[in-house]
């Protein structure tokens, strides 16, 4: 260890990316030193500039596909284009990311024998023949499809996790995470609940793809940040996931665009187009483990969530 038992040195991947943002501002109220690694791809310093204020804090600009030299306590492995807009933009720099950058974690970890976290993806599930989906279920995926360079980027680097940790008796952790939402989204983000909130701000019509009857169950980011933080403080070892985590309360994406409509007091009008290829119908978080093992359960609701990022995307329309 390098640093004392309270005040540990967290390395976080894709730290000025939505979650990771999050992550390093909540790791840095703990006591924290925190060097946050992002190469901007997705990321954004707007998400970090207020932290820079903190003696504790430290950005690097890096890209984790190259290796990358430090000492540290504990990895947050973030790093990874999150939504399809993005991974499917340059879908060999999303697999690779995927995949060299946890090998390249996996070894830093394995060096200076650090705890490490992924955050790997209720993507690994697919389009689902199940609701919800629990741990044990190994999901049912495309593995040549247009969405495939992220999904079955996921699944690998959990594949190098597990083996990590069997022939390396690496501390490991991973989380499966569900759809996630809340401030610090990137306007263009391109998933659902961030489309329907600037479509709805900017009087554009709201796009529908399907006939919005698919389901997701989204969770606001300050419950996903309780997750992360209680699985990485699990001490045992045999505690190493994966463990989803999300929130359980299932919406139709038409339901969804209504919510922000009434919400935003928007008068847009909603719109349907073709569903996407291999976008999946159903998706719907078992967190029983989780709730059983890090006695961890989301406790903000979907209207509640909707209105804080609602604010959030207001005043950063406002100040573009």
């Amino acid at each position: 260890m390098v640093s004392e038992k309270n005040n540990k040195k967290i390395l976080v991947t894709g730290g000025a990316g939505f979650l990771g943002s999050h992550l390093c501002e909540r790791l840095l109220h703990l006591n924290h030193e925190v060097i946050c690694v992002d190469n901007l791809y997705t990321g954004s310093k707007n998400n970090i500039l207020h932290l820079f204020q903190n003696k504790k804090f430290e950005f690097m600009r890096h890209d984790i596909t190259f290796p990358l030299y430090l000492e540290v306590d504990e990895i947050y492995n973030l790093a990874c284009p999150a939504s399809p807009i993005h991974y499917q933009y340059n879908p060999v720099k999303t697999i690779k990311t995927s995949i060299h950058g946890a090998i390249n974690m996996l070894g830093l970890a394995k060096r200076v024998g650090a705890k490490i976290f992924q955050a790997s993806t209720s993507e690994v599930y697919g389009d689902p023949e199940i609701s919800p989906q629990s741990e044990n279920y190994w999901g049912r995926v495309n593995p040549v499809g247009i969405r495939s360079c992220y999904d079955e980027g996921k699944r690998c680097a959990e594949t190098l996790f597990f083996d990590y940790h069997r022939q390396h008796n690496l501390d490991i952790k991973v989380a499966r995470i569900f759809n996630t939402y809340g401030p610090n989204m990137n306007v263009a983000d391109g998933r659902v609940v961030s489309n329907f909130i600037v479509q709805a701000l900017r009087g554009e019509d709201i796009t529908i793809y399907g006939d919005g009857t698919q389901t997701r169950s989204f969770c606001y980011y300050s419950d996903l940040i309780d997750g992360i933080i209680n699985l990485m403080d699990a001490s045992e070892k045999n505690i190493t996931g994966p463990i989803n985590l999300g929130n359980e309360n299932e919406i139709s994406v038409l339901n969804l665009a209504h919510n922000i409509l009434n919400i935003t007091s928007s008068s847009s009008k909603i719109i349907f187009k073709d569903l996407p290829i291999d976008d999946p119908k159903q998706r719907k978080p078992d967190v029983s483990y989780a709730k059983k093992i890090i006695s961890w359960n989301p406790k903000i609701e979907l209207i509640e969530g909707l209105t804080e990022t609602i604010k959030y995307f207001k005043n950063t329309l406002k100040n573009n």
